[in-house]
């Protein structure tokens, strides 16, 4: 029988109504016993259930195998003109959950498409969305043991793990939303090492101020608005012209904040930025926060992934001197989004700034005090972001997260020689993670208008998805490695294609999908 017709007999209808329009006929005309009809509608339950699941694996089977354009561009103002968005009185069943799932990766990125280059993260891994899926069934929260045992488990070996990888020895931590939300748990537990009476009775006045790169994420800005600090406490330090964070400059921003009053109480070092991928030297950050006596968080969501790499581990050299870190595994290690770590040094900080007092009387019970994973997490209801790194990390070991990042550094190494090779493009910046930060050059031409251009006419044409950044004044373009679909051949069609796109810009040819 169609799908169609078998999901429109039975779920849709009330209860109630169901059982006065077909129990009495059913049971009269056949005189059956109560219970049969009642097998009857679980059997055909059951059978519509499992047609929807195929018709679900179906799709999904399609868009992995499915080939072409990273996205079919479609401006907003007709995509909100064709799509259906109507959010109806009745319910329209599952059949239509179907079309919409059908219109729904139609008009997606394709992030799993060689030439998807554009965030820090991308491609698919299959252990890990079998993980993703098996917790969304299970659909455990993960604030205690009682509702999660073996994910309360998992979570807590993984944490070990990578407080072991970054060398925390007695360390612990939590899954968070992401590098944004570790960011901020790591500026909440500086503040509390100087004010630690400030969360019973509030601030005391005291101008506490935060010290990052200018290249940081933005995030330290957003954590500092959350926490009362204020954008105009976080104070830019300057970079050297790899852009990493320079500790003369620092030394100076904190000597300065002194002499204004100010307390400083963080610095957020980053281990892999957003445009260059560049780190800062943490060693030497390190012993000026330990000369200081100043908290020192690293943002690693985007690089923290080289600790696997004995040739590139060496990027992150003094991170175990750190007080607090976060690493994202949705980033270059491949996890569907979102999958974070927040990993701490001293863990009875991260437990004091998650106190929830008593209050949490119908949650927490003393025989789970040990594991309860509720009380070092801000959040209450969690969904359960362990299993889909369980099972990745099973599946590929250290090793194999090893070869995976060097796999991504090797590839931006070719494309970097593609890119000095060609006299129509320049390297922008230096280079020792995935980004490659590039741009169309031509003498003559305004290089900021024509680079924009490119990058939007490449966009619309489908192919290929990077982002367009600034260093500076300049307008870049800046590809990513973090996807295991992108190989040699797909970046020799890239750099193809950005060329003939720049030539066809300043010759004034127009653009054509």
């Amino acid at each position: 029988m169609h799908i169609g017709r078998r999901l429109h007999q039975i779920p849709f209808i009330p209860l109630t109504s169901m059982l006065c329009w077909y129990f009495p006929a059913n049971f009269v005309a056949q005189g059956s016993k109560p219970v049969d009809w009642w097998k009857q509608l679980a059997t055909t339950v059951d059978s519509m259930t499992s047609d929807f699941l195929d018709e679900v694996l179906r799709r999904i089977r399609s868009y992995l195998d499915g080939t072409g354009k990273v996205v079919e561009h479609i401006p907003q103002s007709s995509l909100r003109k064709i799509a259906d968005l109507n959010i109806p009185l009745e319910g329209m069943g599952l059949e239509n959950a179907l079309n919409d799932i059908d219109q729904f990766l139609t008009h997606s990125v394709r992030t799993n498409a060689p030439g998807f280059m554009n965030p820090l993260w991308g491609g698919f891994n299959l252990s890990a969305f079998a993980g993703e899926v098996i917790a969304t069934l299970a659909n455990n929260s993960m604030y205690t043991y009682e509702l999660s045992p073996l994910a309360t488990l998992i979570e807590q070996a993984l944490i070990r793990r990578m407080c072991e990888i970054v060398g925390f020895t007695d360390g612990n931590g939590t899954l968070t939303t992401g590098g944004s939300n570790g960011n901020m748990i790591g500026m909440m537990c500086a503040r509390h090492q100087v004010d630690p009476l400030g969360q019973q009775r509030g601030f005391n006045g005291k101008q506490l101020v935060c010290f990052v790169s200018e290249e940081s994420h933005y995030s330290v800005l957003m954590a500092a608005n959350v926490l009362g600090i204020g954008f105009d406490n976080v104070i830019k330090v300057a970079c050297d012209s790899d852009g990493r964070m320079r500790c003369d400059k620092l030394i100076e921003e904190i000597e300065r904040s002194k002499m204004n009053n100010q307390l400083p109480f963080c610095v957020v070092a980053t281990s892999g930025t957003t445009v260059r991928g560049a780190f800062d030297p943490l060693k030497e950050i390190s012993q000026i926060c330990a000369e200081q006596k100043i908290w020192l968080h690293v943002d690693a969501a985007w690089g923290g992934s080289c600790l696997f790499s004995a040739t590139h581990r060496q990027l992150v050299d003094g991170i175990e001197l750190a007080d607090s870190v976060c690493w994202d595994a949705h980033k270059m290690m491949g996890v569907p989004l979102v999958c974070s770590a927040f990993l701490i040094k001293r863990p009875e900080i991260l437990r004091k700034i998650c106190s929830h007092g008593n209050v949490a009387h119908y949650l927490f019970l003393g025989e789970a005090e040990d594991v309860d994973l509720g009380r070092t997490s801000l959040q209450c209801g969690r969904r359960n972001d362990a299993l889909k790194l369980f099972l990745a990390w099973r599946e590929k070991g250290d090793a194999g997260w090893a070869r995976q990042v060097e796999y991504y550094v090797e590839l931006a190494e070719y494309l970097q020689s593609l890119v000095e090779a060609n006299e129509n493009l320049e390297m922008m910046s230096s280079r020792v993670w995935s980004n490659v930060c590039i741009r169309f050059t031509k003498q003559g031409i305004d290089h900021n208008l024509v680079n924009k251009q490119l990058r939007e006419r490449l966009v619309k044409s489908g192919n290929f998805m990077i982002s367009q950044s600034n260093i500076g004044d300049d307008i870049i373009l800046r590809p990513v490695i973090a996807n295991p679909s992108v190989s040699k051949e797909t970046l020799d069609e890239f750099v193809n294609e950005i060329v003939s796109i720049g030539n066809d810009i300043i010759r004034n040819i127009p653009f054509s999908s």
